[in-house]
Parts: C-alpha cells; structure tokens; sequence
C-alpha cells in the first residue's frame, strides 16, 4: 500500500459526498469496506450504494474485511490500543497488493473516528490523504436548524463517557456528546439544561427530538431503544446546554 486516502463520507446520506470525495472515489483503485458483524450489515451496505451512486464507470475493486472484536474486559485505553493494531493489520492484510487504497469514513477522520490513528500503525507507512466530510456535529445542528454555539460563546465537543465519568464541562454553556451509548445525560439535573438529541442524522429513518431535558428525557430513551431494537444499531448525538 504506497497511498491511502480516507474519504469522509458523512452521516448516511448519500447526498452528503462532496465533489471532492466523489472524485476520490472514483480515482481510487481498490476500496476497503469494513463489516462489523449482520446487525451492522447496512453500514457496509450503504458504502456500496455511494460507491455505485459517484463512481457508475470507474469500477474500483471493492474488498470487504471484518472488524475485529474490541476487548471489553481491563483497561479501557489498552483495549482500544489493541484493537487498532489488529484492525491496522486487518487492513493490510485485505491490500497487500494495493498500492492506491481508500476507506470510507463515516462523519470525518478528523472528529472522534480512529482511521487516521490507526493509519500511523502501517508498516510501511504510505503516503496519507485526507478528504472531509460533513460531521455529526453539523448533521445534528442542521437538522434542528439552530447554531452550536451563543453569540461569541465557546462550546465542548466530547463523549457521553466523559460526561458519566467526570460531570458537566467545566465552563461550558453548550456541549455537543458523541459516542453515548448509555445517555449519560440521565446523570445531570434534569431540570438545568436543555436538548437537542437526533439518531440516523441525515438518513432517511432519521429521528430528532428536542425541549427541556426534564420534559423529553424519558422519551428520548424510549425513542432510542425502540431505534436500537428495529435497526440493530443506533448512532446518534446531542446538544446540552444550560437553561438561563
């Protein structure tokens, strides 16, 4: 592998693939697709629907590899240690005679997703290129219609673990949470913030709820479940911010 292009391709949408990425696309030679097991199938189904959908005449080779399983057991930060090596060895592995390889990206490498981390790992490691994507981030803030941020106001990105684990931001008046599977925001008093919460963002079976997190919390959590239940899979995010 002498290139390695990661290609943001958003939230789910196909219409979220920028020219750019589409172009990318279609002048990669080989593309690597993740599978991550039959309850996620449609994720790998879904790049193979972006790929018909931009690159119809290109006709890249398309190799399919399994995502090893993450340690759940001990050290958190040792497992995902682990994890990405085996997963930087599933992929060369699945190219050994590659040389111009691609990934596709859900949301952007740049935002909480490890491809450029697991990337470094390569031996020997290629020429990297990345082309971004629309984020989670700006899906969620998009699909409610209202700004991330108050007027010249800071906000947090961050994880609904570190919310469990260390509380509210310190400082912050609004905070977007990813990567919660649990609804940390059931540990805050209710009563003190607002939320904006959306699953699928930018899907078709997209599902967004908002208010006052007193007022939606246990709705929220039945939304989702059901989400979960119907689907296999929920990837979904939320907007906290501190009621005046």
């Amino acid at each position: 592998m002498r290139e390695l292009t990661l290609i943001g391709i958003g939230t789910g949408n196909p219409d979220h693939v920028t020219f750019e990425a589409a172009k990318a696309i279609a002048a990669a030679d080989t593309i690597l697709i993740p599978r991550k097991g039959d309850k996620k199938s449609d994720l790998a189904d879904l790049r193979h629907q972006i790929i018909a959908k931009v690159a119809p005449d290109s006709a890249p080779k398309i190799i399919e590899f399994d995502i090893p399983a993450r340690r759940a057991d001990g050290d958190y930060m040792e497992a995902v240690d682990l994890w990405h090596d085996a997963i930087a060895l599933g992929w060369q592995a699945a190219a050994q005679d590659a040389p111009r390889v691609a990934l596709l990206v859900w949301g952007d490498p740049s935002l909480y997703d490890s491809t450029l981390r697991i990337a470094t790992r390569l031996d020997p490691m290629p020429d990297i290129k990345v082309v971004a994507g629309i984020t989670t981030l700006q899906a969620l803030t998009a699909a409610h219609a209202i700004p991330v941020n108050e007027i010249g106001a800071p906000f947090v990105v961050t994880t609904g673990r570190q919310l469990r684990d260390h509380g509210w931001p310190k400082g912050a008046d609004s905070a977007i949470f990813m990567l919660d599977g649990h609804c940390a925001f059931q540990t805050l008093p209710l009563e003190d913030f607002d939320i904006w919460w959306g699953a699928y963002l930018g899907m078709e079976n997209q599902v967004i709820r908002s208010g006052p997190l007193q007022e939606v919390c246990a709705d929220i959590l039945a939304t989702r479940a059901a989400a979960r239940a119907a689907h296999g899979w929920c990837m979904d995010a939320y907007l906290l911010r501190k009621r005046r």
